[in-house]
């Protein structure tokens, strides 16, 4: 039987580089490390890279943003590699998308577009399927031009690259309108049920330690490491987008449930901050945030600036509270890469390595005494007779010492002020 699969799409990724704006807007990146990790994120959704190109901005153009002789110098370009497809990383408006897909000949997509895209293919979860087609059709709203006559076929779905779930360009603005109430109201939903398992953990409860960082970062190997849980972890970008939570005991002996989030990058759309509102909820929720982040990769300080300008963000917007900073704790995870957790030099942050495991006792350690930092020391008397009570403590406090008497047992027990006030009214 003949293979009928579609032939791989050809790619260029362009980037368009304004270095002014680069150095207003504080940015430590060079074009080349931006490039790179464009050329990555589309490579991680199956397009094989045929051209890449860095353009510099003199100015802004606004048909085109690239100016009129960089138009035609990239035409030329893909017209000779033959390209099916060019990305542009940077944020194109519609005119601009439909210009220089008619200068080009060839389907555009942006970052944002780009994005959307791996998002599509990643999603595993109803809720994560819901986020993203959330997304893309607030994306895909603003894009609904009639005027693409050039542009019949269909474009990609959740991708703009092809796919089930199409969405025609000539689709009626109202319907998309009311399709995006419905999606709200069913992230309503999941955001309603996630409260609900929420307010059952604070019962049980055990502290809640959300793994945050850079995409590729190695967050997810990191929670298997952890954990013995086996998410998927690939050298990608994106390579997990739903949350993830599993149960965890420290070296005290406490409880606590580790929760893998998805990865943030520089420039994350507007329309992803928005639709995964439901998903950063368990980061806003979290006693302890870990920041990971890949110490290895010449971009880490940058890539560190991004992430914090997300959570930043989310503190601006009311979806985290302002002392998220004193909550979290930095993870300089691949260490191995730079020859083991001994050679990592930073002034703050444990290293580890997720791959060897290198690091991640103390790691497990120095998490302990962040949670217990928090925590009052009570001392109490218990009778022998009241198992029930004594079994209380064990389960939701951190037993210190004990001390077995005839007809009682005396507990120093670490409580956080809620289980403190609970245990007392028992």
């Amino acid at each position: 039987m003949k293979d009928t699969a579609p032939p791989p799409k050809r790619a260029a990724i362009l980037l368009p580089w304004d270095k002014q704006a680069a150095h207003e807007a504080g940015r430590i990146r060079t074009p080349e490390a931006r490039l790179a990790e464009a050329v990555g994120l589309a490579a991680s959704i199956g397009l094989v890279i045929v051209h890449e190109q860095v353009f510099f901005l003199r100015g802004l153009t606004p048909a085109t943003l690239l100016g009129k002789g960089q138009v035609e110098i990239a035409a030329a370009s893909l017209r000779a590699f033959a390209v099916d497809v060019v990305v542009v990383d940077a944020a194109l408006t519609p005119v601009q998308q439909r210009n220089l897909e008619k200068a080009w000949g060839a389907k555009v997509i942006d970052r944002t577009g780009l994005i959307l895209d791996i998002f599509g293919a990643r999603a595993r979860t109803r809720e994560g399927a819901l986020q993203v087609e959330l997304a893309h059709l607030d994306y895909q709203r603003s894009r609904l031009v009639r005027s693409w006559t050039h542009l019949e076929r269909q474009r990609g779905g959740f991708g703009f690259l092809g796919g089930p779930g199409e969405t025609q360009i000539e689709a009626d603005r109202r319907l998309i309108g009311e399709r995006i109430v419905k999606l709200k109201s069913e992230l309503d939903e999941v955001r309603r049920t996630r409260g609900l398992h929420r307010g059952a953990r604070k019962k049980v409860p055990y502290p809640i330690v959300a793994l945050v960082g850079y995409t590729n970062a190695g967050k997810s190997t990191l929670f298997n490491a952890l954990t013995g849980a086996t998410v998927y972890a690939q050298d990608q970008l994106f390579a997990t987008l739903d949350p993830t939570m599993r149960g965890l005991t420290l070296p005290s002996g406490r409880q606590i449930i580790l929760s893998d989030t998805v990865g943030f990058i520089s420039d994350l759309p507007t329309e992803l901050v928005a639709a995964f509102r439901a998903t950063l909820e368990e980061v806003a929720e979290a006693d302890l945030l870990l920041h990971v982040r890949d110490i290895s990769h010449p971009d880490t300080e940058a890539q560190a600036r991004d992430v914090r300008a997300v959570l930043a963000r989310l503190a601006r917007d009311g979806a985290l509270d302002e002392a998220w900073p004193d909550r979290t704790l930095e993870v300089l995870n691949k260490a191995d890469l730079l020859g083991g957790v001994a050679e990592v030099v930073q002034a703050e942050g444990v290293a580890v390595s997720a791959l060897s495991g290198e690091g991640l006792p103390r790691l497990q350690a120095i998490i302990d005494q962040r949670l217990s930092a928090h925590m009052e020391l009570v001392e109490t008397d218990i009778p022998v007779t009241d198992g029930a009570r004594l079994a209380w403590a064990y389960r939701h406090g951190e037993v210190v010492s004990r001390e077995d008497h005839e007809d009682r047992v005396r507990l120093t027990v670490r409580f956080s002020a809620a289980d403190k006030a609970r245990f007392e009214a028992l």
